[in-house]
């Protein structure tokens, strides 16, 4: 099956006379996110001060009681953040991408609870007048009598269990299908929350205006998820009905399935960006699988190029034709979004050259103004097509085989004693103007990234995926 299909004669979001316009927008969105978060968090502040609370700091108990509201509404502003980042909003996603919103994610939710923590130790601590010992009991008491403790509790729970196999240790022996399973539960410990907010908490029930506000937020949080975790992906795949038309072989333990489904058109994807996927081939249907697309979509068929790494990836390579697919997305800012000037540098090792190729093929450039560095040990992933795109579309392919020269390098052997940014150069010397796309494992990509800034490359214009979750 041919995949090297001619570009779509309407120019694309990122041809010359576009560049920059979406990245624009992007930087908006993002300065527009960081205000709301700011101002959501002031506004608590405010509340807190405003029911004179700030007055106890000075005294033991009502001290205690004093930090622990505080506490208690940061981590709350913060919790609705953490949901949001994750709720596959297109703004967000867009604007940030899965990357960044995952580590932003991560900071906040660890932030969030190490507040949730404090809340509950020093509010306790407070109602029990500052005495220690009263304080397991005042703990019982509260969680016993009040409203909607029991709840957030029961929340308190299925968060701690979330945050502890989130601990880079815990999730190295866990697999990312299991994880990502467990960190659902993060949905039902902030659900179980947030009665209690709305109960007991004193700045959001003192007044109908908080009390609207805050029920407002949440509900348009909850419509988010619902609207963009669940309807969007059920709709899309309704629609689509994505079927595995072959799997084909691409060396050692990597193989490609190749897709067609109804409608393809209308599927909002570009080159380089990533889904989700679930194949319907029986148990373990359920764990999802992020694969990028390893050829443009031209809206007639899909193609994702898969490596053998563990059960569900090495499942791919048995798929039969006419086994139905789901996916949710597409995911990533790895596009022509990201794009601000006429050429571009490719940068990819093993099978993280799969989007590379698919933005190699999709891209609008001149002949000569996209490289693609490629890394590997054994054969160069997709070397005959790369050979077609570059006769072709004048795209420079550098193959850079061999293992690494040394700690600390991201290149292979053959190079003498030159380091890496005089090598890089040497390769691209106008580096530091393109743009820069680099996807490769997360240590490797950290390597190539130093040497980009050390080569003068701004870090907007370098825009990276890894391997890691």
């Amino acid at each position: 099956m041919s995949v090297l299909g001619a570009l779509p004669r309407t120019t694309p979001a990122g041809a010359p006379g576009s560049l920059g316009q979406r990245a624009r927008l992007d930087a908006i969105v993002r300065a527009a996110a960081r205000s709301a978060l700011w101002a959501s968090l002031l506004l608590v502040t405010y509340w807190w001060a405003a029911d004179r609370v700030v007055q106890g700091l000075g005294g033991g108990g009502s001290g205690l009681d004093s930090v622990g509201r505080l506490t208690g509404l940061v981590a709350s502003v913060l919790l609705l953040a953490q949901v949001l980042l994750m709720a596959r909003v297109p703004l967000l996603e867009q604007a940030y991408g899965q990357d960044r919103l995952a580590r932003l994610h991560r900071l906040v939710g660890f932030t969030s609870f190490n507040l949730m923590l404090a809340h509950i130790v020093t509010i306790t601590w407070g109602y029990a007048a500052g005495e220690l010992a009263r304080t397991p009991a005042t703990l019982w008491d509260l969680v016993i009598d009040y409203p909607g403790m029991l709840l957030a509790t029961g929340g308190t729970v299925a968060l701690v269990m979330v945050v502890v196999t989130s601990v880079r240790a815990a999730r190295r022996r866990i697999r990312y299908e299991s994880w990502h399973l467990l960190h659902l539960y993060a949905y039902l410990g902030v659900g179980l929350a947030l009665p209690h907010q709305l109960w007991t908490g004193q700045q959001f029930a003192s007044s109908p205006l908080r009390t609207v506000f805050w029920w407002t937020v949440w509900s348009l949080t909850a419509a988010a998820v619902l609207v963009w975790r669940v309807g969007v992906p059920l709709g899309r795949n309704l629609r689509h009905r994505l079927r595995v038309t072959s799997v084909v072989p691409e060396g050692h333990g990597v193989a490609s399935v190749y897709l067609t489904g109804r409608r393809l058109d209308r599927l909002p994807v570009e080159a380089g960006q990533f889904l989700s996927w679930r194949f319907l081939t029986g148990p373990g249907w359920s764990r999802a699988h992020p694969y990028s697309l390893s050829a443009a979509p031209d809206g007639r068929s899909l193609r994702i190029t898969v490596q053998a790494v563990g059960d569900g990836s090495a499942a791919a390579f048995g798929l039969r034709p006419g086994t139905r697919a789901l996916v949710e997305g597409p995911y990533g800012r790895l596009s022509a979004r990201t794009r601000t000037r006429p050429k571009v540098a490719l940068i990819g090792a093993g099978v993280g050259v799969t989007p590379l190729r698919a933005l190699a093929e999709g891209l609008p450039y001149a002949p000569g103004d996209a490289v693609l560095l490629q890394r590997h040990t054994g054969e160069p992933l997709f070397a005959a097509e790369l050979d077609v795109i570059g006769r072709d579309r004048g795209l420079q392919v550098l193959a850079l085989q061999g293992h690494r020269r040394w700690p600390g390098s991201w290149l292979g052997g053959g190079l003498g004693g030159v380091d890496d940014v005089t090598a890089l150069r040497s390769w691209v010397p106008d580096i530091a103007d393109r743009d820069v796309y680099v996807c490769g494992p997360e240590p490797w990509t950290e390597l190539v990234l130093a040497t980009l800034l050390r080569a003068g490359v701004p870090p907007y214009l370098v825009h990276l995926e890894t391997f890691a979750w």
